[in-house]
């Protein structure tokens, strides 16, 4: 090692450095300003002292140790291997390893230079390196995501590979320090303390291999519901009705609706949808009445046969009711890309809405570009202005600490449009039906048909075309284009060879930002035009133009809330003078409605008792005019708060009193849907705006599941249509027989705890406990049922914890979920004197079941021991593996689940 020279005389020389390894300065020490050092010179004397030079005597201390420390600082080649502790903030992060530098015994000298090892550093700041596949390695902590190039590191030939302290402050962005006093590196990142933002959660894969498995069963009668409407007035009382039935038929539903115009006359009865439909993520089948996936030429239903097969992709979660082909044609989610230039060594995340979420992220390379390719987005629609919101956060350097730069990333998907590459192709044939007076079926003709293809081109692209025949042959073409980086929608589809030649429909949606929006809409009615200017905060104008009613139309809306208060006005005139207002204002429990148009108004001034407006006991003054008519009411009302399942209120109560043009009379009403499986609506109306006659309306809609077991039913029956459902009953199996006895219990007190499915929580099903079990509706598919243990009833086991079960549409698969007793055996083990053994081996070996299930308990220093779990049946007792006495226990339903015994061998 060459030291560099100092401007002392020969008779002092530096001979050795020796460092104080255990050296530690005393709170004296620490508390005097004098200079400290954790080194010891050793210097050789020399008897042929020398008079020091006048420069020198004239040298103060501080100028003579500053004249050393300069010298010092002019060269690199005084650094030596120092053991030093490295510290995060006031945190140690290492006691003591190796670096290589030099200090003065007040400071460091030449910091900057002093180099550390790399795995040291990187291990105290709690970064992970990951090596790419260039070479290159990239650095991870919650505050810093950077790369460097192994190249650009040094190699020491005794601490291996280093990185000084500039590179730390530079590169790593962590400011770093001395500490004389404390011996020890001192790093102080600014992520200190940061809390790591989250990252989306990856679904856990829902595995059902190897589970029981529990199918839907192949043919159900599920539901019926009976619709009843009986109006009259004065001299005339009408009776109509319609009766719906769902089932289950091979994998898929049936639905029948019979149309009842005459209750009482069963010889105007028709059917008027006959349906079954089979939907899977990948392909539908339907047979009977259903829509046409082109513009019809035809008069009447269609009946017919379709199929849908899907490539690539999955259509939107079906919401129940019948098949809809343009749905079921169009994707769930559209994969779109993402892309921006930030300069090289940007942090790129992304994240949805305004949550920290980190969906995806990219250290942007060289080429100053990053780009997230197959980013989901849902199909919208253009009038469904929910759009997918991403943003994009860039952090300079990689510093998670900056303040980042925000970009919105923002998607609305049209409805057909597709992901690239993905495709769909329909097949359809069938005929024409009219209904006919006395006829069930009514009568079929004209064989209709027709089949189409559609293809995501690219990302903005997806085309359709196919081949019709619907009285004549037809061409068919669609197009959805939605152009990246340009705010347009077009939505084309057109029949070419009709009588009209050619006829289609399109919609065109121009958004260049958030406070404009512009819609073009075409066809073979009429072509209309629609825009909306948001000019400020709550006030919008907007402009309009039908070419049916041949006018142009331009209002404007205004809105604004706070505390208390809000209010909603809007007012629109066209070319043909018809002038259209609407006004909704509430102030505290006060509400004012009004609206008009060119044919009526309708006022109501409203006192609300409640803070709500939706429930509780209001008084409301009403004025109404239609034409020359006029009629002023006065009525009291009342919403209960209480609510069905789907958030409806169970009663609703009207009563008023009304004086008009035409006279005046009661009107009153009232609904309930409080009686399980039924709604009930009654209305009277003594006066109206145009007529004296009293008139009434009674609506009665009961309804009922007849499968898997009679029971009220649901007012949303028609989801079965398209969904299936689960019915788990649970239940106390004291028997061990594996099936619901009369005299066992349903066991639902804490079934929202007990089941998972797909390892969600059954609560975000809306789940229906009653006395029979748990129901609960969803789409068809295959599904796993999970058991936690939160919700066991206490001293009671499932026999399975696990299923594996399948939900068709139209029906509830049936699942039994027995749970039987457990019982705990406990006791003593003593020798032949009657003192306790420890560590004995206890076993309970099932004897007359399956002879391979034990279950094993080791006694504690006193002998006791706990055999726990245990099921009914008897079982032989063993001490480490030898008979034990008594030698045999039997537990049947009539036994404690507590059971003592004292062994002996």
């Amino acid at each position: 090692m060459n030291y560099p020279d100092i401007p002392i005389q020969p008779t002092v020389e530096i001979i050795k450095i020796q460092p104080y390894k255990d050296y530690k300065s005393s709170a004296k020490e620490k508390s005097t300003p004098i200079s400290k050092t954790s080194y010891s010179f050793t210097l050789a004397q020399d008897d042929n002292r020398k008079e020091i030079s006048n420069i020198e005597s004239s040298l103060t201390q501080p100028e003579f140790s500053k004249n050393i420390n300069d010298k010092l600082k002019e060269s690199k080649d005084a650094f030596i291997i120092l053991p030093v502790g490295i510290n995060l903030g006031n945190r140690n992060a290492s006691e003591s390893t190796l670096i290589r530098g030099f200090e003065d015994g007040r400071q460091a000298v030449n910091f900057d230079n002093w180099l550390l090892a790399f795995d040291d550093v990187i291990s105290a700041l709690n970064i992970t390196v990951n090596t790419l596949d260039d070479g290159q390695l990239e650095l991870r902590s919650p505050g810093l995501v950077t790369r460097i190039n192994p190249k650009d590191l040094k190699t020491d030939s005794e601490l291996g590979l280093v990185i000084s302290v500039a590179d730390i402050k530079n590169i790593l962005g962590v400011p770093t320090e001395f500490d004389i006093v404390k011996y020890a590196v001192v790093f102080n990142p600014p992520w200190l303390g940061l809390r790591k933002k989250g990252t989306r959660q990856t679904e856990l894969p829902v595995i059902l291999d190897g589970l029981p498995q529990v199918n839907s069963p192949a043919f159900s009668f599920s539901t019926i519901r009976q619709s009843i409407n009986i109006s009259g007035t004065d001299d005339n009382t009408n009776t109509q009705g319609n009766l719906t039935t769902i089932g289950t038929i091979l994998g898929g539903s049936w639905y029948i609706r019979t149309n009842q115009p005459t209750l009482t006359d069963r010889k105007t009865w028709n059917i008027n949808e006959a349906q079954y439909l089979r939907q899977t993520p990948t392909s539908d089948y339907v047979v009977g009445s259903q829509p046409t996936f082109w513009q019809t030429q035809e008069t009447g239903q269609f009946w017919g046969v379709t199929t849908v097969q899907r490539f690539g992709y999955t259509p939107p979660l079906t919401d129940g009711g019948g098949f809809s082909p343009s749905r079921r044609m169009q994707s769930n989610q559209i994969g779109r890309t993402i892309s921006g230039e930030a300069a090289p060594g940007t942090l790129v995340q992304l994240t949805q809405g305004f949550g920290d979420d980190v969906i995806a992220e990219v250290l942007v390379d060289s080429s100053g570009v990053y780009r997230f390719e197959n980013i989901p987005t849902a199909a919208s629609g253009f009038n469904n202005f929910n759009n997918d919101n991403y943003r994009v956060r860039l952090y300079p350097n990689g510093q998670l600490t900056a303040t980042p730069e925000i970009r919105q990333a923002n998607f609305t998907s049209l409805p057909g449009q597709l992901t690239k590459g993905t495709s769909a192709i329909i097949v359809s044939s069938g005929l024409s039906r009219e209904n006919t007076q006395n006829s069930l079926l009514g009568n079929f003709s004209n064989l209709r048909g027709g089949v189409a293809y559609r293809l995501g081109v690219s990302e903005d692209l997806t085309l359709g075309t196919g081949v019709i025949y619907d009285k004549s042959m037809l061409g068919l073409g669609e197009l959805f284009y939605q152009p990246a980086g340009f705010p347009l929608e077009v939505a084309f589809s057109g029949l070419l060879g009709t009588d009209e030649g050619l006829e289609y429909n399109a919609d065109i949606r121009f958004r260049p930002s958030n406070d404009f929006d512009l819609n073009l809409n075409s066809d073979k009615f009429s072509q209309r035009f629609w825009a909306n200017w948001r000019a400020l905060k709550g006030i919008s104008f907007r402009a309009s133009g039908n070419t049916r009613e041949k006018a142009l139309a331009a209002g404007m809306s205004f809105s604004r809330s706070s505390k208390g208060f809000y209010t909603f006005a809007s007012a629109d005139i066209d070319t043909n003078n018809n002038f259209r207002w609407s006004l909704n204002s509430r102030l505290g429990k006060i509400q004012l409605r009004n609206f008009g148009n060119e044919i009526a108004t309708n006022s109501q001034l409203s006192y609300n008792f409640s803070k709500s407006s939706s429930i509780g006991n209001s008084l409301n003054l009403n004025y109404e005019t239609s034409n020359d008519n006029d009629l002023a009411s006065f009525n009291w009302s009342y919403r209960s708060k209480s609510r069905d399942r789907y958030g409806g209120s169970l009663f609703d109560f009207d009563l008023g009193y009304g004086i008009g043009s035409q006279g005046s009379g009661i009107i009153a009403s009232a609904s309930t849907a409080a009686i399980l499986g039924m709604n009930l609506r009654l209305r009277y109306q003594g006066i109206s705006t145009t007529s004296a006659s009293d008139s009434f309306r009674i609506e009665l809609s009961p309804s009922f599941y007849i499968q898997p077991k009679l029971a009220f039913g649901d007012s949303r029956y028609d989801r079965l249509r398209g969904e299936g459902g689960l019915l788990i009953q649970p239940f106390l199996d004291k028997n061990g027989n594996g099936k619901l006895d009369r005299n066992e219990k349903i066991y639902t007190e804490d079934a929202d705890l007990l089941f998972s499915l797909n390892n969600k929580s059954i609560r975000n099903l809306r789940p229906d406990f009653s006395n029979n079990g748990v129901l609960l509706q969803m789409a068809p598919n295959n599904y796993r049922l999970d058991l936690d243990p939160a919700g066991y009833p206490i001293d009671w086991k499932p026999t399975q914890t696990a299923y594996a079960v399948e939900v068709a549409a139209g029906g509830f698969t049936q699942i039994l979920v027995p749970f039987t007793p457990s019982y705990t055996v406990a006791g003593t083990v003593t020798d032949a004197e009657g003192k306790p053994i420890g560590g004995a081996r206890v076993e309970a070996v099932v004897t007359d079941k399956d002879k391979n299930k034990k279950i094993i308990s080791v006694t504690n220093g006193a002998g006791i021991f706990f055999l726990e779990n245990l099921q009914q049946g008897n079982y032989k007792l063993l001490v480490n593996d030898q008979s034990a006495n008594p030698g045999e226990i039997n537990i049947d339903g009539n036994s404690e689940t507590m059971h003592e015994v004292k062994l002996k061998i």
